[in-house]
């Protein structure tokens, strides 16, 4: 990490100090440091893995499924840090909370989970030309881009699903094996990074950008199509992912007052603050991305639009998600009113939705019916479509609806 850096033509990242002092969540002098902060306990485990090879990634992978005190030998000791920090559940979680797993991710039909919250995710999280420039490392971009969405709807299903997030369970392992992939990136990337520009490369801020492409940003794309969620479950939401923040390691400061989207949306303000305009990176790591999820849900079985028009109603979906200012930058087009099927496709989502919650029993039947469809990936994967709180959502109840951002 002491190597030599080989200065970039333009900053990776901006700040304005003036703006960010005046936010209330968050003083310049909290902001200024965590635009250089890795993740120290992942990073040294990264460089235990370089020293002692696969003895230390198998310390690691052993503890993460039986715990660190069931080990048969003591791991190395940045790999038992990262156990003992991961394995500390914090005072305010619920266990409850982890057994019944992300049940307002969970409420979403599979179809919109991969073509809102996971396309509009990674979309937000390359938006920043640090992150993007990470995305699209090589000049062939297109299969890596296709293999990031796979992986990020892995990872996604493993952590929202019920029981996904108890110690050695699936969302738990991957979302620490994440949290390394990171690091090396990290790692990797300081070799040629100009340490005189604020930044580091997917440090705490893009942490942070892509922990709010999961909640804030996800679901303002879900709204986009007629998928909204009520003021409680916005607050159900944030308490689940401050914990998926917890095992990332993401500084505490950046999640523990975002409770809903509100308070998610005071958050992402200040991070564009001090981030870098959109340049060709993000646009090209934007297309790509709406391209793959395009052709892939088009060739998936069952696939009724054509890849073009899915690819319509994902610009669609992003700019009234994103705000037209935004999309602008991201180079995302619009799309002609003849051909705009978002209008329609709303409306049927929110009688839908508003028919499947509207006594406890539809609410039950229609949980029933999703549990017999296989989800999209290598299994079957139940995804319920409603919210299973248990909770009577009566006729009536008033539904807050994520406002949508304009330019």
């Amino acid at each position: 990490m002491t190597a030599n850096h080989t200065p970039h033509a333009t900053r990776e990242r901006v700040i304005d100090m003036e703006t960010v002092g005046r936010r209330r969540t968050m003083k310049a002098d909290r902001i200024a440091p965590l635009l250089t902060a890795g993740d120290p306990l992942a990073d040294a485990v990264i460089a235990e893995f370089d020293l002692y090879g696969p003895e230390a990634r198998r310390a690691l992978d052993a503890g993460l499924r039986k715990g660190l005190a069931r080990l048969d030998e003591r791991p190395p000791e940045a790999v038992a840090a990262l156990l003992k920090q991961v394995e500390t559940t914090p005072d305010w979680v619920d266990p409850l909370m982890l057994h019944r797993g992300d049940v307002v991710s969970l409420s979403v039909p599979p179809l919109w989970f991969g073509l809102c919250s996971i396309t509009s995710a990674l979309v937000h999280a390359c938006a920043s030309p640090a992150g993007a420039r990470q995305l699209i490392r090589t000049d062939r971009p297109t299969p890596t881009i296709s293999r990031r969405l796979v992986e990020t709807g892995v990872w996604a299903r493993q952590t929202v699903r019920p029981g996904g997030l108890l110690r050695g369970g699936p969302g738990y392992v991957a979302t620490v094996e994440v949290r390394l992939r990171h690091a090396r990136l990290r790692a990797a990337s300081l070799t040629d990074w100009n340490m005189g520009a604020p930044g580091l490369p997917i440090g705490q801020l893009d942490m942070a950008r892509t922990w709010l492409g999961f909640t804030l940003i996800a679901f303002e794309a879900l709204a986009a199509v007629g998928i909204d969620i009520t003021g409680e479950e916005e607050h159900h939401l944030y308490r689940y992912w401050s914990y998926v923040a917890h095992l990332l390691g993401l500084d505490e400061s950046l999640y523990k007052d975002v409770a809903d989207h509100a308070d998610a949306r005071r958050l992402k303000d200040l991070l564009d603050a001090v981030t870098a305009a959109p340049d060709d990176g993000p646009r090209a790591a934007t297309a790509a991305l709406v391209g793959a999820q395009a052709h892939t849900t088009a060739h998936a079985p069952g696939a009724i639009l054509p890849e073009e028009q899915l690819r319509d109603l994902l610009h669609g979906v992003l700019r009234r998600s994103l705000g037209n200012l935004a999309a602008d930058r991201l180079g995302i087009p619009g799309v002609p009113a003849a051909t705009d099927l978002m209008p329609l496709i709303s409306t049927v989502n929110r009688q839908a939705r508003y028919w499947q919650t509207f006594s406890p029993a539809s609410a039950q039947a229609a949980r029933r019916q999703a549990a017999e469809e296989p989800g999209p990936g290598p299994g079957p994967e139940p995804i319920a479509v409603v919210l299973p709180l248990g909770i009577a959502l009566q006729r009536g109840t008033s539904v807050h609806r994520s406002a949508t951002p304009t330019a």
